[in-house]
């Protein structure tokens, strides 16, 4: 089997804090709740922008469903440093940007329709036979 197919994406995700692994289960024994984060979450994207990463969402678990282990994807908060960086290295302005194999990228509105066809075009492209050397 070949390596998995890469893709990055790049939108607004909602975001919440926590402590480190060890005080949050000391936290949760406890019995504190995690009811902040949650707040957080619930309230770190507008309405417009929750609905966009629900989108994005249901598409992950559509590639997932349909490629399995063909795919790694990775969802990149546009906020973040790495968000920052990758939004720099590919220049790619508007989100929902898509990177396919560092290579096709794909942003705005029709990204994840446009980058769906690129992965079905990439994973159904038979692979090349290796060369064995005559003897």
């Amino acid at each position: 089997m070949s390596k998995p197919l890469l893709v990055e994406i790049i939108a607004y995700a909602p975001t919440a804090f926590y402590h480190c692994m060890h005080c949050e289960i000391a936290w949760r024994e406890m019995g504190k709740s995690n009811t902040v984060q949650q707040e957080q979450i619930e309230s770190s994207l507008p309405e417009d922008l929750k609905q966009e990463y629900s989108t994005i969402s249901q598409w992950v678990h559509d590639m997932f469903r349909r490629y399995c282990d063909q795919l790694v994807i990775k969802v990149i908060d546009v906020a973040s440093v790495e968000g920052v960086v990758k939004s720099l290295r590919y220049g790619t302005r508007r989100y929902p940007a898509v990177i396919v194999n560092r290579r096709s990228r794909f942003s705005g509105a029709a990204a994840l329709q446009q980058a769906a066809e690129e992965i079905e075009r990439l994973l159904s492209e038979p692979s090349l036979p290796a060369t064995v050397p005559a003897p």
